[in-house]
């Protein structure tokens, strides 16, 4: 229990940094393109992670969002019910989930439709002979076929979009007073907190795997500026507003020390 509070207490503590927070974002840029020159230039040798059968591909990201969302969503409520227990506020807190999801939905169901609208159907992946009996994807590749469109990194896009949804909700770790808590909550709160770390480093580390190892370049880079957009616009635009959900709660200093 000890050791945890001391885990959890240093990412708090490396969280309030303010270039920490400020460059985070920007980090998934840079990967990307610093990424996308050394895959095309070929010096990154191939590894375990350059395989798509990866453990950590498998098991995590290609269900990401929902990993995301099962850790989020009881964090939100343990976190959020510290500063009131208002069952309007912690709805509105909620509703970042169902915004964050919907912007994730529409998203990826776009790059899908993109892909199937640019693409034609391959007899193999020498791409020289059509099949245009098949003008889907899924279909085309149903039948043994290969499909060539614009495919836009929807790893990019989802890695980095989850890590952003999830540095903001778990904001106000850093002004919450947790020893006001009975020991269960705490210790699933800080439990929480640190799988939330831990799958953000995951989601990270995959992001920089995908930016050396797969997709063309462009793919990639409007993956990742896709992911900043729905963060930016959300955190930094909307939610500033008053018809919204509303940014995570955080107490003035001056409150923290009366809490204290």
């Amino acid at each position: 229990m000890a050791t945890l509070e001391v885990i959890v207490d240093n990412l708090v503590v490396l969280w309030r940094i303010p270039a920490v927070r400020h460059n985070f974002p920007w980090m998934f840029l840079l990967l990307s393109v610093v990424g996308s020159v050394l895959k095309e230039l070929e010096l990154v040798p191939q590894t375990y992670f350059s395989s798509s059968t990866n453990a950590l591909n498998v098991y995590f990201v290609k269900v990401s969002w929902g990993w995301t969302v099962l850790l989020l969503t009881p964090f939100l409520l343990l976190s959020n019910s510290s500063f009131s227990r208002s069952v309007s506020f912690l709805g509105r807190r909620l509703l970042s989930l169902v915004v964050a999801t919907v912007v994730w939905y529409v998203c990826t169901e776009t790059f899908f439709y993109i892909e199937d609208v640019t693409g034609s159907c391959y007899e193999s992946s020498a791409l020289k002979v059509i099949n245009k009996e098949f003008t889907l994807k899924a279909t085309c590749r149903r039948a043994g076929f290969h499909w060539d469109g614009y495919d836009i990194s929807g790893h990019s896009f989802i890695l980095a979009y989850s890590a952003l949804f999830i540095m903001e909700e778990t904001a106000p770790m850093a002004s919450l007073n947790t020893t006001s808590l009975s020991g269960l909550p705490r210790m699933v709160l800080n439990l929480l907190y640190m799988a939330l770390n831990l799958i953000m480093i995951i989601w990270v580390w995959m992001f920089t795997c995908t930016s050396v190892y797969f997709h063309d370049p462009s793919h990639k880079l409007l993956g990742t500026i896709i992911a900043l957009l729905g963060w930016y616009l959300t955190y930094r635009v909307w939610y500033l507003k008053p018809m919204s959900p509303g940014l995570p709660p955080q107490r003035h200093p001056k409150e923290q020390k009366q809490h204290a």
